[in-house]
């Protein structure tokens, strides 16, 4: 049987983040830091957040996360955002990760979360989101 990209799950959303695990940011037993992919993914939320509020923005929550698998160092780590809503100065994005190990091109889930970010302006105060006209 031949692997096909319609085999199994695929990651929903768009590309909006891809990096590499590096040595330095794994734990003593040698795997990647929660924290460091929360980082990670953080980043790939305020990316789109800033182009949806046309400015800064800043995140005040994220949502219950679960780690699923292990990410091994040299892994290929991507984040693909999805715009679940937009308030009045407030943006949901759900961001799931996957991974990829260096010498594969099967790529697994790793975890996902919704963040909320806020836009702000110059002094750091909550600002309306601009509308689309």
């Amino acid at each position: 049987m031949t692997h096909s990209d319609s085999d199994g799950p695929r990651p929903e959303g768009t590309l909006s983040l891809r990096t590499i695990a590096r040595d330095r940011d794994t734990n003593s037993n040698g795997d990647i830091y929660g924290g460091w992919l929360v980082a990670k993914m953080d980043l790939a939320a305020s990316s789109l957040a800033g182009r949806i509020a046309r400015g800064r923005t800043a995140t005040v929550s994220i949502d219950k996360m679960d780690f699923i698998s292990p990410v091994r160092v040299g892994a290929e780590i991507s984040c693909y955002t999805r715009l679940e809503d937009i308030g009045r100065s407030s943006i949901r994005i759900t961001v799931e990760t996957w991974t990829r190990d260096r010498y594969s091109d099967e790529q697994r889930k790793v975890t996902e979360a919704t963040f909320v970010l806020v836009a702000i302006d110059e002094m750091g105060r909550i600002r309306p989101v601009p509308k689309d006209d």
